[in-house]
């Protein structure tokens, strides 16, 4: 099966319509990425069908719960899951925030070459992050404890906005441990294509 292939049938079994020359423009970023990760190991993931499931599809999953005007994406890492979600939610303005200076020069990269006009990239920690402003979506797909992804993140919310954490297995043990004054609004489990594995999208808001 072809990767054009793998990807329309996942995103049809999403039930996602996807904008215009999307889906070309995530296999693009796809085959850049694999480029990239030959000399900068942006992800353990090497073979190309594989990360169209593990990446690409699971990353797809929770665009219908966070399609909003302002997305932060915490820790971009490789861009996951903030190119993706800019690509198929043209009308949201998407910031990929990330520390090592390796992988936002990637992340540059690809906002050039993907023509992504929707795409701010910035090198900044993001406890020491003083952006002036605030998002209604904060998610992060890469932080492995909601209690600081809370303590580092939270204050980046916007009035009525909300972190979203994307997990594995209902992470019970950490939402017993959320901070005061954090609730989890809503847990929703996903289901990727070709992915064996639990996924979870747990939304979380300030009391």
């Amino acid at each position: 099966m072809t990767l054009a292939r793998q990807l329309a049938q996942g995103v049809a079994q999403l039930g996602l319509a996807l904008p215009g020359p999307a889906q070309q423009s995530l296999l693009d970023y796809l085959a850049l990425l694999q480029k990239w990760n030959k000399v900068y190991n942006l992800t353990a993931v090497r073979e190309a069908p594989r990360m169209v499931s593990q990446h690409l599809l699971d990353c797809l999953a929770v665009a219908p719960y966070v399609g909003v005007a302002a997305i932060l994406d915490v820790g971009s890492g490789a861009g996951l899951p903030g190119i993706p979600l800019a690509l198929v939610l043209p009308d949201s303005q998407v910031t990929l925030l990330e520390a090592n200076h390796k992988k936002a020069a990637f992340l540059k990269q690809a906002q050039i070459e993907l023509k992504l006009g929707n795409v701010e990239v910035v090198c900044e920690r993001v406890e020491a992050w003083r952006p002036g402003r605030r998002y209604e979506i904060v998610v992060s797909r890469a932080f492995s404890d909601l209690a600081e992804f809370v303590k580092l993140a939270g204050r980046h919310v916007a009035p009525g906005g909300r972190l979203a954490a994307m997990k594995g297995i209902f992470p019970h043990d950490e939402i017993a441990r959320l901070p005061q004054g954090w609730r989890l609004q809503q847990g929703v489990e996903l289901t990727v294509p070709a992915l064996r594995a639990q996924r979870h999208l747990l939304l979380l808001a300030p009391d």
